[in-house]
């Protein structure tokens, strides 16, 4: 069963990227890889820099198998 975390504010899934990545049992550099971004692109993205490409978020998002989901 897939487990559903709504989150009710933006600042909220900086956290959820990193508790899934640190469930997932990988370092920044290992997730980084698998998505095809920086280090530094994934240590922003769970500090919660505002400006992060939308597409580069999903790209990590799927590879820790967490979705955005707008409804």
């Amino acid at each position: 069963m897939v487990r559903m975390t709504p989150i009710g504010y933006i600042d909220e899934l900086p956290e959820i990227v990193k508790n899934r990545r640190k469930e997932l049992g990988i370092d920044q550099e290992t997730a980084a890889r698998l998505a095809g971004v920086s280090r530094k692109t994934v240590s922003e993205i769970e500090r919660g820099k505002q400006t992060i490409r939308l597409d580069v978020l999903l790209r990590v998002l799927d590879v820790l198998g967490l979705r955005l989901e707008i409804t």
